[in-house]
């Protein structure tokens, strides 16, 4: 028995020696993989990293490269992808009520629209569920997430995670002007920006976006990215203009509905649904 043991107690201490050494393997490989790419300043951070073809901060390549190995899709899955400041807070929220409409009236009170943030109802899969914190546990708990389960993202199409590209899942996607884009971005990152980094003036921020090294940039290339798949995938990715659904919000609400496959009944057309979600998820209220 004794023999037994000791038999176990090495095997045990074999194998965490080799997850230890393939784990100092990994950290080596990822460091080298950083040092490799190529760098500019960043817009409110060090720096931006050029990486599967678009940049980002440094510190969000882990994570999405966790993300890109390890996150299985479900074929109800919904997916808002979105550049920064083109409408993700508003798209959040309209997909959260039309989707779940049946659970949370729009003129219900205690909507959970009222009461958080639609980035905590439909969080980024990068940042809240895979993204690095201080004690190594995520913000989300994607186990607890009711179905469908609506994630968010600012990742190119081409860098999803291979099975959201497999399965059945929807993605929603909008695009807005570049240069509203680009003016929203600056006084945004200008507003957050911390105390130690100089002043990002207008004119160094627009020739940066100008030579797309701005947040998932290149913009053009993330807005394509996701069209060509809207075009040869209609039933998989649709592609919506901010300043489309600014002019008919009620007409894309519907639109939005009949993609996820949950159109609007009469009744419920009768009853102005889509005009008390159109009201709920206003950002003037």
């Amino acid at each position: 028995m004794a023999s037994t043991n000791l038999t176990h107690s090495t095997i045990e201490h074999q194998t965490k020696a080799v997850q230890q050494e393939a784990s100092d393997q990994e950290d080596h490989d990822f460091k080298e993989l950083i040092l490799s790419l190529p760098r500019e300043n960043g817009w409110i951070t060090p720096d931006f990293t050029f990486f599967q073809g678009f940049w980002c901060v440094s510190t969000l390549i882990q994570p999405i490269i966790t993300f890109q190995k390890q996150f299985q899709a479900k074929d109800s899955d919904i997916l808002v992808a979105t550049l920064p400041k083109s409408g993700t807070t508003w798209l959040k929220a309209l997909t959260f009520a039309i989707t779940n409409r049946q659970r949370f009236s729009p003129l219900e009170d205690h909507h959970p629209l009222l009461k958080s943030n639609s980035h905590e109802l439909v969080p980024f899969l990068e940042i809240n569920f895979y993204g690095q914190t201080l004690d190594g546990i995520p913000q989300f708990d994607m186990s607890k997430m009711t179905e469908p389960r609506i994630f968010g993202t600012h990742i190119p199409f081409n860098s999803l995670a291979k099975s959201i590209k497999d399965s059945k899942c929807k993605i929603i996607y909008i695009c807005r002007n570049p240069f509203d884009t680009f003016v929203s971005q600056w006084i945004f990152l200008n507003k957050i920006k911390p105390e130690e980094l100089p002043e990002f003036t207008l004119e160094e921020a627009f020739e940066r976006y100008c030579k797309g090294v701005t947040e998932y940039g290149p913009t053009w290339d993330h807005m394509l990215g996701y069209l060509k798949e809207s075009v040869a995938r209609p039933n998989k990715v649709l592609f919506l203009k901010y300043e489309d659904l600014k002019e008919d919000v009620n007409f894309h609400v519907k639109r939005i509905s009949e993609f996820l496959g949950v159109p609007f009944t009469q009744e419920e057309e009768s009853g102005e649904v889509v005009e008390n979600i159109i009201k709920l998820c206003s950002l003037r209220r």
